[in-house]
């Protein structure tokens, strides 16, 4: 007599699973017949089994990315902050220089959006308010970009607190700026850049 065993039966599933790791319904295999990726089984949220994907090797840098990496690391770490130093000025000697509250309307250089459309832009008066700041008067410097002259000492620490960190390793308390706050400045530049921008009194006092 010849023992055939179904492999419809309980022990036909398992011969079939332990048998040939290959076939459909082995435990190499998914319910339905679906492969898994080579190794066996899915054991990460990847698709791979841990140790088994793919190995990517990291790409060699370019010339210009080896010398600015190169020059970075030689350079010492005083020579950006004197260098936004310088930048920060250069703007004010221009401000002191060229006076800008004396300057006619349509010189140059000037604001394409107020040349064009006769509008203040969101920075217009910004450079007259930095020169009254400059010369503490503060009311006139306000009447010019009172948003600025709101800013300016924020900006100022944030500066001094960045620059003393990356040349003398200072540590200064550090502002918390987020995302919020961030929005709501934005959102406060968005409202006075209309309303000074109104031909109605006293939005017309920031008509510059």
């Amino acid at each position: 007599m010849i023992d055939v065993t179904s492999v419809d039966g309980p022990q036909g599933r398992a011969a079939a699973a332990t048998d040939d790791p290959a076939a459909p319904g082995s435990a190499a295999y998914p319910p339905g017949g679906a492969a898994y990726p080579p190794g066996g089984a899915d054991h990460s949220a990847g698709g791979w089994p841990a140790g088994a994907g793919p190995v990517y090797s990291a790409p060699e840098p370019d010339r210009l990315t080896r010398f600015v990496l190169r020059l970075q690391e030689r350079t010492p770490r005083w020579v950006v902050p004197l260098a936004a130093l310088g930048c920060v000025g250069a703007g004010i000697g221009y401000t002191l220089l060229f006076d800008p509250t004396r300057s006619a309307p349509d010189a140059a250089p000037t604001c394409l959006l107020k040349l064009t459309t006769g509008l203040d832009c969101p920075g217009c008066g910004g450079t007259r308010a930095l020169w009254y700041v400059l010369h503490a008067d503060l009311p006139a410097a306000a009447r010019h970009h009172v948003l600025l002259v709101f800013a300016l000492p924020f900006l100022a620490y944030l500066f001094v607190a960045w620059a003393g960190r990356q040349a003398f390793g200072w540590r200064l308390p550090e502002l918390r700026i987020g995302n919020k706050l961030i929005g709501a400045v934005l959102a406060v530049w968005f409202a006075f850049s209309v309303v000074r921008n109104l031909p109605w009194a006293p939005f017309t006092a920031f008509y510059v």
